[in-house]
């Protein structure tokens, strides 16, 4: 059965490369404020704030990967040959 039948499917063109600047922007906000929160817990300013925002940066690159990058989501085309009976 194939996963991709039942999921969302994914942007193209213009809204792919939205989703793409999302993921890149969010995750190292995302991780940057929880390495920023662990670090006012622990005093440890700013080496969890470092280690977050280069791990956000990492998750949206994988992130954006897994999406668009591992399939290639356009629609299968015709070949050269296709339809040209030689007689």
């Amino acid at each position: 059965m194939d996963d991709d039948a039942h999921g969302t499917p994914a942007p193209y063109g213009e809204a792919a490369a939205w989703t793409i600047l999302a993921y890149l922007i969010s995750g190292p906000l995302l991780y940057g404020g929880l390495g920023r929160l662990a670090d006012l817990w622990l005093g440890t300013y700013p080496v969890l704030t470092s280690i977050g925002i280069v791990l956000g940066v990492v998750a949206g690159c994988y992130l954006a990967w897994v999406r668009y990058g591992t399939h290639d989501r356009r629609p299968p085309t015709a070949s050269p040959d296709a339809g040209h009976h030689p007689e």
